[in-house]
């Protein structure tokens, strides 16, 4: 079949996410074929290194032999049994493995498909556990503002992204906002942590005044995705940990995009030393294979739900709940962290990619905040062209590579399989396609 056929039929019939189908119209969809490595393969052979890992998701490269084998054999055994009443191996080691990657301090999961749905389960939890122990006045949210947690009606009432959270207002219930601790926002003579302790001195104040009907705050930590890749000090976290357990408020740790090795431990929390009530896991947790998210919870919160009483157990549930494919794609996923001590690799990886990038954007006059935490680069560009993302987004494409600015923000998050040659092949693709994008 013909990339022109294939291209016709799928704006005819597939409705793409978070697109203004139109703009297709002068800026054609790429038919991809085939993945090898960072690498995807379009259908006219043309290779671009995949620099934003699919939206976050691909850790070690398209087509992964490793995961494929586990996938393969898994197929041989069992595709999906439901997780109500049933159970099988795959979910239940998975869930060991990730219990023990906390130091058993959250040793309870509960699945779901993709990243909204497990902010959902997480603010559900949050909510039904303070009804369950007598205060169902504590059923309110705070997040910081520029946040994303998804696009589902429930994780929009904690998102700070107003393409996002606007359109759909009316159906909506929203949660509060306090500064975010963007490290961006330094006054003359402060430093990271100055900002993070400022930004925290809010959330106490707003906690102070409302604990009472707070159920949780919810961040990501230590990045703020698609407000611009917003970076902050791991002193946030502490004093936000700090401030919940005083004031009797859930911290809730989206780490649907910075976990799995993003900022360089495997949890972000980790950095700050600190562990939430919920973590939110999915993107990478699958290789970026399957769907699959979940939310680690502690014993104190799995206590609360253990009842006679079916009306205070957690009450969610979808078809494909700890689906066993899904789960195996994820413990292959950790079988490569372990085998090949990727975190510690992942530093030399993620020097190398700073090392290219700074040389080639340090100076340049346009380039602002150039910065990173672990896999994650970003820099913003100072400029007012409206359209800068999509002219990037083109111009990166006809270099062979595939960037996709946020606003003004270029950023970087490639799977962690690079070698030096392709650490190269990206930043020179992203050095032409800034040049073209601001002409």
């Amino acid at each position: 079949m013909s990339s022109n056929t294939l291209l016709d039929r799928s704006l005819k019939a597939v409705w793409h996410p978070c697109t203004q189908m139109k703009q297709h119209e002068t800026l054609p969809l790429i038919p991809i074929v085939r993945g090898e490595g960072p690498w995807l393969i379009d259908a006219d052979g043309r290779r671009l290194l995949d620099g934003i890992s699919s939206w976050w998701v691909n850790l070690f490269g398209h087509c992964n032999p490793r995961i494929n084998a586990a996938l393969r054999d898994q197929l041989e055994r069992l595709e999906h049994v439901m997780l109500a009443g049933f159970t099988h191996e795959p979910v239940v080691e998975l869930s060991e493995r990730l219990a023990t990657l906390t130091g058993q301090r959250l040793g309870h999961a509960f699945y779901a498909s993709d990243g909204a749905s497990a902010t959902e389960i997480a603010l559900k939890m949050s909510v039904h556990y303070w009804r369950n122990l007598g205060r169902p006045e504590k059923s309110r949210f705070v997040s910081l503002s520029g946040s994303y947690h998804g696009e589902t009606v429930g994780a929009l009432a904690v998102t700070d992204v107003a393409i996002f959270r606007d359109a759909y207002a009316p159906l909506v219930r929203a949660g509060s906002l306090v500064p975010t601790p963007d490290s961006r926002l330094a006054q003359d003579g402060e430093s990271p942590a100055d900002v993070a302790r400022r930004a925290a001195a809010v959330l106490e104040a707003y906690l102070a005044d409302h604990h009472r009907d707070t159920a949780a705050l919810i961040v990501e930590p230590l990045v703020q995705g698609a407000s611009g890749m917003v970076m902050y000090d791991p002193e946030y976290l502490r004093l936000a940990r700090s401030l919940c357990d005083c004031y009797e408020v859930h911290l809730i740790a989206d780490e649907i995009a910075v976990g799995c090795g993003r900022t360089g431990t495997f949890f972000a929390c980790e950095q700050a030393g600190i562990w939430p009530d919920f973590i939110c896991l999915s993107k990478g947790i699958s290789g970026g294979y399957l769907p699959l998210s979940l939310v680690l919870t502690t014993d104190t919160i799995y206590a609360a739900f253990y009842d006679d009483a079916t009306s205070r157990g957690f009450l969610h549930s979808h078809s494909y709940t700890g689906n066993p494919l899904a789960c195996r794609a994820a413990l292959a996923t950790l079988d490569i962290f372990e085998q090949d001590n990727v975190l510690a690799a992942n530093r030399g990886l993620a020097q190398r990619i700073g090392d290219a990038v700074r040389e080639k954007f340090g100076d340049h006059p346009m380039v602002r905040h150039l910065r990173q935490r672990g896999m994650i680069l970003a820099f913003d560009v100072a400029t007012e062209r409206p359209d800068f993302a999509r002219r990037f987004f083109a111009a990166g494409l006809e270099h062979g590579v595939l960037l996709r600015p946020i606003g003004n923000t270029v950023y970087f998050m490639p799977p962690y399989v690079l070698d030096d040659l392709q650490v190269r092949h990206l930043v020179d693709g992203a050095t032409a396609a800034l040049v073209k994008a601001l002409a």
